[in-house]
């Protein structure tokens, strides 16, 4: 298990192979460099400008939500996207459930590459996504003839 410590000084950097990796200066510079295209877009006419990635918090809440009745939960996954207040004011504007899915499929695609996909795009990734989920959850089993078909014999009854 690797130790951890937050009293971390520039003077106690070693040199060569003592020298620890320094992922907050790594990340800052790699902001401060970066020129990523962020897309923007307005719901509920509000404008939003996304980030250039996504934050861990959002993947995180996007879990949890799997399990998670919580309404809280949906707020918390929102906010480094698109702020605290965003569900409450999408539900005030009139948002329809359907819509929210969409804007979260745009949101997240848009995220990883601007301009990948539109809201369009995102309405029939979504529809199909929906129709994927619908058609698996009425699969049914296969009735008695098509089991004995598949394995090939019939079973006995027990009895001999």
């Amino acid at each position: 298990m690797s130790e951890y410590s937050d009293d971390y000084d520039d003077d106690q950097a070693g040199t060569g192979a003592d020298q620890a990796a320094d992922f907050d200066a790594f990340f800052r510079e790699e902001v401060d460099t970066g020129t990523r295209e962020r897309q923007t877009l307005t719901v509920c006419g509000r404008r939003y400008t996304l980030p250039d990635s996504l934050p861990l918090m959002f993947t995180v809440g996007m879990e949890r939500l799997q399990n998670s009745s919580d309404v809280d939960d949906v707020r918390k996954m929102l906010a480094p996207l698109f702020g605290r207040d965003a569900l409450d004011e999408w539900a005030e504007g009139g948002m329809t459930d359907r819509q929210f899915r969409i804007v979260l499929v745009y949101a997240a695609a848009n995220v990883r590459t601007p301009g990948s996909l539109t809201m369009e795009g995102a309405a029939e990734l979504h529809d199909k996504q929906e129709a994927e989920k619908v058609a698996g959850g009425k699969a049914s089993a296969p009735n008695r003839a098509a089991r004995r078909k598949k394995n090939g014999k019939r079973r006995s009854s027990g009895k001999r």
